[in-house]
């Protein structure tokens, strides 16, 4: 993908506006012939990545960071305190921002999809169109589940936005049916992407890492642990030791990644400003907590992990996870030590104690602690999991939603009412398109 990035600054850019429903017509990729060869094709996909890219670098990860338990907010705007309190607004500018961002990456992945599936492009190579096909259907799929994640049902969009207000008026559909979508666009990557390593674009492995995800999501125990296997056995993939060997000295791409978001100092990641303190450049807007920075730095559960963090000249602990200058450093999408969790997680859910508490006692030795003994029993190993997953993700989008799916949000961070497990639909697009309704328990 990269040597096509180039193309990108022409085609990336669309209107910003108040709703997806509103998004300007097909800028980046208008009119009936604008993919009309293979250079304009890869270029048009690079804008799909551009919109997933984007959405990643801030917004949708600030969700998922602070409305966990290791992460505090030093700057001084009250609505990312909201969720820090569990206390979201419908107004909420970064949740509106994370909604338009995914539903551009959407429409940007519906653009390309009916422009290679509705046209007869006979100067596109069948291996050249299956590939692009496949990477926007798994990009949808992608997008489809980090929306479900958030709000539960939404509106399903599969076709692309062409004038104003064309896919306004689509209501909600319920989270099964999103989460069907989410795996009817796999399978359909699935069957289009080859079996090659790629680390910063789609691949059929990269398909197989998504569905690991998504059966443990769904609890389909079994499923998570097949399509674990296939990626745990492929050579290609290492869970590197240490710990930090996958981020530390300006490493991208190693063995440990299965999809990282590649950015450039062309295209830098604005994850770094938010963590580095000023003397290095940023704002430290986003900072361990003190919960966080004892457990990292304990010998007994943090162990190698303790390079995730560091001091400043005033003593103050940051992140550095994000810390390249300039600001190349890729968003890990999945590492190979996700897929061994969710072989041990789904294990454990099965009885199988023993290829839990192995995959486990792996994670944790490479991160130089100590293994856990046997024998253990359900309660104990998956406690245990919950626990190594928060350190070994402490700045990655996991925490917020793990604590979710486990049915652990309200005992951990004192969430008083149930619907605070879902956020509120933004109110913008309540106001852009009256179809859509409200999750349950918000007054607007």
């Amino acid at each position: 993908m990269k040597k096509y990035y180039l193309y990108l600054l022409a085609l990336v850019f669309f209107s910003s506006c108040s709703s997806f429903l509103d998004v300007d017509p097909r800028t980046s990729i208008s009119g009936d012939q604008v993919i009309n060869d293979e250079t304009s094709a890869k270029a048009a996909l690079n804008a799909v990545y551009a919109a997933l890219r984007n959405y990643y670098s801030v917004n949708y990860q600030s969700i998922a960071y602070l409305s966990g338990d290791n992460i505090e907010w030093t700057g001084s705007q009250s609505q990312i305190q909201e969720f820090i309190n569990h206390k979201v607004n419908a107004e909420n500018a970064t949740l509106a921002t994370a909604w338009n961002g995914i539903y551009k990456s959407i429409d940007r992945a519906n653009n390309v999809i009916r422009d290679l599936t509705e046209y007869d492009k006979t100067n596109i190579s069948e291996a050249v169109k299956r590939s692009i096909l496949g990477q926007a259907y798994a990009i949808r799929a992608l997008n489809y589940f980090d929306l479900v994640r958030v709000w539960g049902g939404v509106p399903i969009v599969t076709a692309p936005t062409t004038k104003i207000g064309e896919n306004m008026g689509i209501a909600r559909s319920s989270s099964d049916q999103v989460y069907a979508r989410v795996l009817e666009d796999l399978n359909t990557a699935e069957g289009l992407l080859s079996n090659t390593t790629d680390r910063t674009a789609f691949t059929k492995k990269t398909v197989l890492a998504l569905k690991a995800r998504y059966y443990l999501y769904r609890q389909d125990w079994q499923q998570a642990i097949q399509y674990a296997n296939g990626l745990l056995s492929d050579p290609d993939y290492e869970l590197l030791s240490p710990y930090y060997s996958f981020f530390k000295n300006d490493v991208t791409e190693t063995k440990e990644s299965v999809f990282e978001l590649f950015y450039s100092a062309n295209e830098p990641n604005p994850h770094r400003a938010q963590w580095q303190p000023q003397t290095n450049g940023g704002t430290r807007q986003w900072a361990p907590n003190a919960a966080l920075v004892k457990l990292l730095t304990n010998p007994e559960t943090g162990g190698a992990r303790s390079e995730l963090i560091a001091k400043d000249n005033q003593g103050r602990w940051y992140g550095n996870l994000y810390y390249r200058d300039p600001a190349k450093d890729p968003t890990y999408i999945i590492r190979i030590a996700e897929i061994l969790f969710i072989r041990a997680e789904a294990s454990a859910q099965l009885g199988n104690y023993s290829q839990a508490l192995t995959d486990l006692n792996r994670i944790r030795q490479r991160a130089d602690l100590d293994a856990r003994p046997a024998p253990v029993d359900k309660t104990d190993i998956l406690q245990w999991i919950g626990e190594e997953r928060r350190l070994e993700f402490a700045f990655e989008a996991h925490r917020w939603f793990d604590l979710v799916r486990t049915d652990r949000a309200k005992q951990v961070l004192g969430i008083q009412e149930d619907f605070r497990l879902l956020l509120p639909i933004p109110y913008s697009q309540l106001l852009a398109d009256p179809v859509l309704k409200q999750n349950p328990g918000y007054s607007r």
